[in-house]
């Protein structure tokens, strides 16, 4: 009984882990955004050993200068790979323990939700799609992309706990949605954006089924807002805060318009390990076979008044909008609903291609007949082995010591797009000392330095403008013997550096980086949104208590 139950996940676990043989080789598979990841992780992970709980500032980033870069990556990823360095584990090995834990996590999240809204055999098919989509291997071993990549585990989370929302009212399903739909936004800020409409729609669907409508939206709504609420101390300064970066070099303008799909790249496309113009686009040749059993099943569904027959015409409609929203005639659209152009690039709606194209297939093996899906299953398998075997390798290896990481990075982001306004994009050299005296003269020197805390002990012959060589943003703030001193940061000629003038003697300036207003406001949603979830987490076993006893 135990090997039947636990059959499916682990078949699902085996097959998946053929697809990290090569992750797990010596060194660091050379993606897009792979070093630089590992470059952001080491400095989230040196401002969680130094106590800031929310990592917001990358000291040894930028040629040393600093910047803000770690209060716009979502941080779920960091955290994870965090708490595997903090075992023992390497930067580099940490971040592909966090690769491949989660392409794992993902196959079985997908499995969980569809086995509940399907069957077993459907679970698995969908579990597969999922997992061996070409984009998926873009993301790990082109891109890199660690938080799209991480992301595609609670996708399916959030549907299952909505599912279980339906089917029963409880505390730990409340508990487990708002958790998922959390993580869902601090694994990726701008995919969580194209899965919204997603989740209203499943959740209309399900208000249709249900047999406890107002109850059920009661719940759904807390999911959103109690999951919203955990995840606010990222994305609220994340957003509102970005007005004072650089953002818009990425999202603003045309650059979009360069990386539009043409048709025949969905269906095949010559597997490539270069920039973003050229990686592969398409969605997998098992995965249009099962698209169009969909439609079949879709028919079939619809002759027996099966309601299922919404989910699958509607996926199906969805799958296509989004290939259409990923060409170049859609470029009307883009012009007119300028919150597209936030994600980049067009291409990055694979990502919902991937989810509906699984769902699809789960779809189109439910309705076969049961005698027919074990030989469906193993055909499908097969096909995705031998159709993607060349996809899960890795372009090499980066062979780089811990020091690499962990000191002064050169690098920041690949366009500068987290840079503060009043900066250049990319600082081109590290400064000659940490601080130091534009005009006048005295000698200073460095008493203690943490990623948002720096002291020092400068005695000065006359009154002296000095200058600390970290970037500027709201935040920072610099103090004369504990005094507040008035900085400047708009000096073009210090390119956005904090500079203030200090009288002459022997001074203790003490610089630090702490919490505005509205992060503290973002801190507080999260605390009481979480300490809302602990109630209803006491409240659940109560009343379940009350229930049996």
């Amino acid at each position: 009984m135990f090997y039947k139950k636990y059959l499916s996940p682990l078949f699902i676990v085996f097959v998946s882990v053929i697809a990290l043989i090569d992750l797990f080789k010596p060194g660091l598979p050379i993606t897009h955004d792979g070093q630089d990841h590992v470059a952001r992780i080491a400095n989230f992970y040196q401002n969680l050993v130094e106590g800031n709980i929310i990592p917001r500032w990358a000291g040894n980033l930028n040629w040393g200068y600093g910047h803000p870069i770690l209060m716009f990556l979502y941080p779920f990823p960091s955290y994870m790979a965090s708490f595997f360095h903090f075992l023992g584990f390497s930067l580099v090995d940490a971040v592909k323990i966090v690769f491949g834990l989660t392409f794992v996590l993902s196959g079985f999240t997908m499995y969980l939700w569809v086995r509940n809204f399907l069957n077993e055999k459907a679970a698995v098919v969908s579990a597969m799609l999922y997992l061996f989509a070409p984009y998926r291997f873009v993301d790990m071993y082109v891109r890199g992309a660690i938080g799209e990549h991480v992301a595609f585990v609670f996708l399916p989370l959030v549907f299952y706990f909505l599912l279980k929302l339906n089917k029963d009212i409880k505390g730990i399903y409340i508990l487990g949605g708002s958790l998922s739909l959390a993580g869902f936004i601090l694994s990726h800020n701008a995919i969580i954006l194209m899965f919204l409409p997603l989740f209203f729609l499943y959740s209309l669907y399900l208000f249709y089924q249900s047999k406890n409508k107002k109850y059920f939206m009661f719940n759904a709504a807390c999911v959103m807002i109690l999951g919203f609420g955990l995840a606010a101390f990222f994305w609220v300064p994340a957003f509102f805060e970005g007005k004072y970066t650089l953002r818009d070099i990425v999202t603003g303008g045309k650059e979009y318009a360069a990386s539009f799909v043409t048709w025949k790249d969905f269906f095949y496309g010559a597997w490539s390990y270069g920039g973003t113009l050229f990686l592969s686009k398409q969605i997998g040749i098992i995965h249009w076979i099962g698209l169009f059993g969909s439609v079949i099943a879709t028919h079939h569904l619809y002759r027996k008044k099966d309601r299922l027959w919404i989910v699958s015409m509607s996926s199906f409609i969805i799958f296509w909008i989004t290939l259409f929203l990923m060409t170049s005639a859609s470029n009307p659209i883009w012009q007119t609903i300028t919150t597209l152009q936030k994600f980049q690039f067009p291409w990055r709606f694979l990502s919902v291609t991937v989810f509906m194209s699984a769902l699809l297939g789960g779809i189109a093996i439910h309705v076969f007949p049961d005698k027919y899906r074990k030989i469906f299953l193993l055909i499908l398998v097969a096909g995705l082995l031998v159709v993607n075997k060349d996809y899960w390798y890795a372009n090499g290896y980066l062979q780089k010591p811990e020091a690499f990481y962990t000191g002064v990075y050169y690098a920041t982001t690949d366009t500068g797009e987290s840079a503060p306004i009043w900066s250049v994009r990319f600082m081109e050299k590290e400064p000659k000392s940490h601080l130091e005296v534009v005009e006048g003269k005295g000698e200073m020197r460095e008493v203690k330095r943490r990623s948002t805390k720096h002291v020092y002990e400068v005695t000065l012959e006359e009154k002296s403008r000095l200058r600390e060589n970290t970037l500027y943003f709201p935040g920072w703030s610099v103090y004369v013997d504990g005094n507040p001193a008035e900085v400047e940061f708009q000096d073009p000629a210090h390119r956005g550096l904090m500079t203030f003038f200090v009288g002459s003697g022997k001074h203790t300036i003490d610089v630090r980086f702490v919490e505005t207003k509205l992060r503290i406001l973002a801190n507080s949603a999260s605390v009481i949104s979480l300490f809302g979830l602990l109630f209803l987490g006491i409240l659940g076993k109560v009343l379940l208590w009350r229930r049996f006893r």
